[in-house]
């Protein structure tokens, strides 16, 4: 079959085609000298061959009747509708579906409030979850970083007046809120106290072979008071002896410290104030006729016990003696004062309240059977709490002298206590430390570990410190009551090292401990 034959076989057939799908249409040229076949197309057939896709300024004409008829279902029949339609998408529809509504719950809230409102809810982070928001944006930062929003942690943390000393946001940008920086540095200082290696410490060496009687730690200055009849005044810094108090005649055993004012007693019967700048003494207080036993500063007034069963409250800016309690019948062995009432206890079993503006003696607290060895006076007047020989705990009134509550668990001589606001940790020779409540009379905690008599403690809101005979200085967390780590191990620790006074600021450690053995006492410096 010759070209031409097929040309017009294949033209011949196009009406039937064209009549047959309506698609194509064969037309026969006008020209007789060559034989071509034009192929034109419809619109259907456009559609047919390449589907049109939809946008949103042109859908699909049923989509409108088919959103319709969805507004007008109830939630039930939407939600229906909807888990119908996912199963019949495909992977790539869903993805879809995802991104569309992925974004509409991405939305920064926190940047829309209200700042007063973005704050309230910035408030409910701890503040470990506050510094990471800090760092999603800057405008979380702004807020993240607001001095109030730090006040409150601050007050929270048990620090709100952490801003009052100065090295409080030392090293911190002085963009940062001020409160913000107290909270940081009482956080690394905390972290340091759990885990970081403790320096080699500094002994401070100068009583020879005397007993440390007495140990004063306040700003850059420790103080220790001997029975050497003399006071050394340290540098808490290099560990250095910066002067030797010299001027009683007996042993001191007590002693009281204000920024640059010392003040001691002493076996000699009298109290000297001393200018801890100078090395001077400013005034010789007599008028006790037996050792001064105890003492406590108030502003610039100080208040003795002595072992001639009286008190003696004193001016130390005159050095004039006030007042005279009398009323103990056996030596004076603590006190306390907060400005307007003084607390004693004394060898005569009995706790005496006083207003020493009239001499008065208020109450005597009767219910120890054995002498009175400790005292704590919670500085609004409400309560003081004593302990004895007895092996008891006594929270008193100071109202109204009632007894409250009496804490017993202790085996034998309350070796020392401490209280702030309703907390009290108490140290004992049968080597516990209990935690208590004074309002409930409930024991908190039991810190068991030692193995040996406690002989000194100090606490904060996150710590308490204690010292032992067996050589150790001990880290203990007051919230859980779990040990933390040795602080101080003695080589000789059970074997003639006892560590028996510990004084402690935010930074350094200072503890005095003796070896029976060489008849060292000295004092460590940990900073």
């Amino acid at each position: 079959m010759s070209l031409s034959d097929t040309t017009m076989q294949d033209i011949s057939s196009c009406p039937e085609q064209q009549q047959q799908q309506g698609e194509t249409r064969c037309t026969t040229p006008t020209s007789t000298s060559s034989s071509t076949v034009s192929v034109s197309t419809t619109p259907s057939s456009i559609a047919n061959r390449r589907k049109v896709i939809p946008t949103k300024d042109n859908p699909p004409a049923e989509m409108a009747e088919w959103l319709a008829r969805f507004s007008s279902w109830s939630n039930a029949e939407r939600l229906m509708a909807i888990n119908e339609l996912i199963e019949r998408c495909e992977p790539t529809q869903v993805r879809h579906m995802m991104q569309v509504i992925e974004p509409q719950f991405q939305r920064d809230f926190i940047s829309l409030l209200p700042k007063e409102l973005a704050l309230n809810v910035l408030s409910f982070l701890d503040p470990r979850d506050l510094l990471r928001a800090a760092q999603t944006c800057r405008s979380w930062r702004f807020l993240a970083d607001d001095n109030l929003l730090w006040r409150e942690k601050c007050r929270q943390a048990g620090i709100e007046d952490v801003l009052r000393k100065r090295s409080s946001a030392k090293g911190h940008s002085t963009h940062m809120s001020p409160w913000k920086a107290a909270y940081m540095r009482q956080h690394t200082i905390e972290t340091n106290w759990r885990s970081k290696p403790i320096r080699p410490p500094k002994v401070l060496k100068g009583h020879d072979d005397h007993v440390i009687t007495c140990l004063q730690f306040c700003g850059n200055r420790i103080v220790s008071g001997s029975d050497d009849n003399t006071l050394k005044v340290w540098s808490a810094t290099t560990g250095k002896c910066l002067r030797t108090l010299v001027g009683h005649t007996g042993g001191v055993w007590s002693s009281q410290m204000s920024g640059s004012i010392i003040i001691s007693g002493s076996t000699d019967r009298t109290l000297k104030v001393w200018d801890a700048d100078t090395g001077v003494c400013l005034h010789t207080l007599y008028g006790h006729t037996s050792t001064v036993r105890c003492m406590h500063l108030h502003g610039n007034k100080v208040v003795s016990g002595s072992r001639d069963a009286t008190l003696r409250v004193w001016d130390i800016e005159t050095g004039d003696n006030l007042h005279v309690l009398v009323g103990h019948l056996a030596a004076v062995r603590c006190v306390q004062y907060d400005g307007r009432f003084v607390v004693s206890g004394a060898y005569d079993y009995t706790v005496k309240v006083w207003r020493p503006e009239t001499e008065e003696c208020l109450h005597t607290l009767q219910g120890h059977t054995n002498r009175v060895y400790s005292l704590q006076f919670q500085f609004d007047g409400v309560h003081v709490v004593s302990g004895s020989l007895d092996t008891s705990i006594r929270v008193w009134e100071v109202e109204t002298g009632a007894c409250k509550h009496t804490l017993m668990g202790h085996q034998s001589l309350t070796s020392g206590m401490e209280l702030r606001n309703n907390i009290l940790v108490s140290g004992n020779a049968d080597s516990t430390v209990k935690v208590w409540d004074i309002i409930t009379g409930q024991c908190l905690q039991t810190l068991s570990g030692k193995k040996s008599a406690v002989t000194c403690l100090q606490f904060n809101n996150r710590f308490v410190i204690t010292s032992s005979d067996d050589g150790t200085v001990k880290l203990w967390d007051v919230k859980t009551g779990e040990f933390v780590r040795n602080l101080v191990a003695l080589d000789s620790g059970g074997a003639g090292g006892v560590v028996w006074r510990i004084r402690a600021s935010d930074t350094k450690l200072v503890s005095v401990f003796s070896r029976i053995n060489t008849k060292n006492i000295v004092i460590k410096l940990f900073c």
